[in-house]
């Protein structure tokens, strides 16, 4: 056997796990001379590279033949043995590693608890055979496996054999149901009697705040590449008993926090996986759900608004409208009341004396800050000494107030900016207490506009005021609705953006500067599609990940033989649906190399191309195409379903209409891989070349119209306004060395007059808002624009060595060789835009 592997440098088929068990089974006269001949033979290799050059075989072969003989000379191969079992994900594959573990149950000896570790992954993934399942059984210490710096911990926490602890994290390993049982909890909360239910509170709510930190033990995940970044699948049960624990033990201000962390931690995609774990993010709701108090119901408002992935966004909305029915309210009522203020005790700010010290909290943007001011009356943004010393509960808990606000910030933002298709409306006293007076939520509500009574107005210096500044004190129950430019003149339109303008006010996302979509004569030609945004090649995740945010319902395309609905968003205020027809892209089938660069390592295919948009009534059978496109989509009739005609455009709302292109244009103007600057060269075999520079550097669509618009009247406030000019579908900056056009609707740039493209990437997907008063925030490309035509205005200032070679006179070869060294090199960009 030895002699196989060393000169094919892997083992020989022949060498199966019934012929390692038979190894085994041989007399021990007979083991031991045959292992001391293995022995001498490995010992002939290099020193520390044997045991690596032959592998698992032969180090499995002479463990096993060595077992039960004393002879420290056979200790080598074992350690190693173990050692690199111990660092695998699963080890399915390793011929006789599970004869070895079953030879060692049987003879009582103790296995290392890292191995433990991965023969419990590769039982539950299904590649063991009987015999070690059956050893498992007899395995039942450590019951968490290592590796994992909450189960380390947990673990490290017990301080004896009899600790109730111990039986307690037993327990835990039992949590096998969606939802406790009555049983499964009363022994819970006897054992965390047991152990001190203090104690197992602060345990508990330490450990879940751990949950997601990097591994302890790395582990050789080989083909697994992403094993790293998932949960111990063995620990994904007794964390989730972990979480339904948290729920009944005595209260603790840091307890829903830390299941409403606990929840977006599980449900954090790994590529080509997916979420980390569902099943542990949805104990989290079902913890949540069980405890009473603001905390709690804070959270579960605050995941209703975040979470994307459909399961556990059905379990939260689930549970919020049982909490809404036991308290006789609507399901939006009750997130708008479960909103807390976080300490904020006016819209957006609060000061808390501490000491000699106050901390001043508030809240700008979607971003709350912390600061100091010191008894002298000098504001510091660094916490005092003499508060730091005297008060560090009260400066932890700021601290997380300050990381919550953000959260629930973002989230309410995105609420609001759902509720144009919700068709909510509000009595004029529950939305001024809930929302324009509320600490937190009337940071947003006081930048929107608004509709009483059908009279626009919006807030400033203190009141409600209308288009000339007059003061509107609505009655208690005049109806309020949020404000929508398809619903009002264009010249009205207009008007409030100046009025915004001159009051200063940064909406929190678009509104007055929203892009409309009427529909054009193409569409009322096509009568119930459209095809404003087909023949898109767009980044396929980016894309999905960009629908569930926005409230559409979508599944990555893989490349299989299988069929999958469109995108779709439900819009149940109006008994509407609306779908997004999309296939997998890949390179025709007759190239050698198929889709060798079209596809992701798990199947997935990396480029979407687009199609039309289409509108049926909410309970209309779905349609279904193959994931490839090769099959069209077909309406898929069940029960003897009738099929259901899509409506026509003409009958579809404005309102409508309009949001949904919205939202599809947001798709193709953030995913496509049109205004991606490493795409110069178009893709894989070049073949989105033509596509790239017509969206790169084509006509402006509706969003880049309306940052067209907004330039125009921020290119004179600008520091470098004299060497700014729009032109068309550009903004032309003069630089010392060249004049640069940057195309409005994707950010890329080409050097005037030849052309020539410029490739500048900007190292931070997150681009800052640039300084100075905009009417809105939230686009990203406009940001990128306003920095990149900084940088370009003093272009002799510039010190990046991959920008500075393309600037230079050069050959079509050497020019290409910097723009792809330029693609695969993020640059800095000044945000000073100002």
């Amino acid at each position: 056997m030895v002699r196989v592997t060393l000169s094919t440098g892997r083992g020989h088929t022949v060498f199966d796990d019934a012929w390692f068990h038979r190894l085994h089974e041989l007399p021990a006269e007979v083991r031991r001379p045959v292992a001391e001949r293995v022995a001498a033979r490995m010992a002939e290799l290099p020193p520390d590279r044997g045991l690596v050059e032959v592998g698992f075989d032969p180090a499995t072969a002479l463990t096993l033949l060595s077992h039960g003989l004393a002879d420290d000379r056979f200790a080598a191969a074992r350690d190693w043995l173990l050692r690199s079992v111990g660092n695998r994900f699963v080890f399915h594959g390793l011929w006789g590693v599970e004869a070895l573990f079953t030879a060692d149950a049987a003879a009582g000896l103790p296995v290392p608890p890292a191995v433990l570790a991965a023969l419990r992954r590769t039982a539950l993934g299904g590649y063991a055979p009987a015999s070690t399942h059956a050893a498992l059984k007899r395995l039942t210490d450590p019951p968490l496996n290592v590796g994992e710096a909450w189960s380390d911990a947990a673990l490290a926490a017990v301080t004896g054999p009899d600790d109730p602890w111990l039986a307690l994290l037993r327990h835990l390993t039992t949590a096998t149901t969606a939802k406790p049982s009555a049983a499964w909890e009363q022994t819970a909360r006897a054992l965390a009697d047991a152990a001190g239910p203090e104690r197992v509170r602060d345990l508990a709510v330490a450990l879940l705040r751990q949950v997601g930190h990097p591994r302890t033990l790395p582990l050789a995940v080989g083909p697994y590449r992403t094993a790293n970044d998932l949960f111990d699948a063995h620990n994904a049960t007794p964390l989730r008993g972990l979480a339904w624990l948290a729920s009944l033990l005595p209260p603790h201000q840091d307890t829903a926090r830390t299941l409403g962390a606990l929840v977006e931690t599980s449900l954090r995609k790994v590529p080509g996986v997916g979420p980390r774990s569902p099943k542990v993010a949805n104990a989290g709701v079902v913890a949540l759900s069980r405890i009473d108090g603001e905390a709690a119901l804070a959270e579960l408002a605050r995941l209703a608004a975040r979470v994307t992935y459909r399961a556990t966004a059905k379990l939260v909305d689930s549970v919020l409208l049982a909490r809404a029915a036991a308290l006789g309210l609507g399901r939006e009522e009750v997130e708008e009341l479960a909103v807390p203020t976080y300490g904020l005790t006016t819209v957006g700010s609060a000061a808390v004396p501490l000491g000699e010290a106050t901390a001043l909290l508030t809240v700008g943007g979607v971003k709350a800050t912390l600061t100091w001011r010191t008894v002298a009356g000098k504001q510091v943004k660094g916490v005092p000494a003499a508060v730091r010393r005297d008060h560090p509960e009260e400066v932890a808990e700021l601290r997380a107030s300050v990381k919550d606000l953000d959260g629930m910030l973002a989230a309410q933002r995105d609420r609001l900016d759902r509720q144009f298709l919700a068709r909510r409306t509000w009595a004029y006293g529950s939305w001024r207490e809930r929302l324009l007076d509320h600490p937190l939520v009337g940071t947003l509500a006081r930048r929107l506009l608004w509709t009483v009574d059908g009279t626009a107005v919006g807030f400033a210096d203190g009141a409600l005021r209308t288009l000339d500044d007059t003061p509107v004190t609505p009655p208690q129950d005049a109806g309020i609705t949020l404000w929508h430019p398809a619903d009002r003149d264009p010249a009205e339109t207009a008007a409030w953006r100046e009025w915004l303008e001159r009051h200063a006010v940064t909406q929190p996302f678009k509104q007055a500067h929203r892009e409309v979509y009427l529909l054009t004569d193409a569409e009322r030609a096509t009568g119930t599609y459209s095809n404003r945004f087909a023949a898109h090649v767009l980044r396929q995740h980016q894309f999905h990940a960009l629908a569930a945010v926005r409230g559409w319902r979508n599944r990555l395309r893989l490349s299989v033989d299988d069929t999958l609905p469109p995108a779709v968003r439900e819009l149940p205020a109006w008994g509407l649906r609306a779908e997004y027809w999309i296939h997998g892209d890949a390179a025709d089938s007759g190239a050698d190399d198929s889709g060798v660069h079209d596809i992701t390592d798990s199947g997935s295919f990396l480029r979407l191309r687009t199609d039309q948009v289409r509108f049926y009534p909410l309970d209309a059978p779905e349609n279904l195409a193959h994931c490839d496109g090769h099959w069209p989509y077909e309406m898929w009739l069940r029960d003897g379903s009738e099929p259901v005609d899509p409506l026509p455009l003409e009958e579809i709302p404005p309102l409508v209409l309009s949001e949904v292109l919205r939202d599809v244009d947001l798709f193709v103007g953030v995913a496509s891989v049109g205004n991606d600057p490493t795409w110069q060269d178009g893709g894989p075999d070049g073949r989105h070349r033509e596509y790239w520079t017509s969206y790169g550097f084509g006509e402006l669509n509706a969003t880049a119209q309306t940052r067209r618009a907004l330039l125009e009247r921020l290119v004179p406030r600008l520091a470098i306004a004299d060497r700014c000019t729009l032109d068309g579908r550009f903004l032309l900056v003069k630089g010392d060395r060249h004049t640069y056009r940057i195309h409005l609707g994707s950010g890329n740039v080409l050097l005037s007059p030849s052309d020539r493209y410029l490739c500048i990437v900007p190292k931070s997907a997150g681009t800052a808002q640039p300084a100075g008063y905009l009417p809105y925030e939230g686009d990203h490309t406009l940001a990128v624009i306003l920095s990149k035509a900084m940088l370009l205005a003093r272009d002799t200032e510039i010190t990046d060595r991959t920008i500075l070679s393309q600037l230079q006179p050069r050959g079509d070869a050497e020019r290409a060789r910097s723009q792809r060294v330029a693609a695969e090199t993020p640059h800095e960009i000044p945000q000073d835009a100002t």
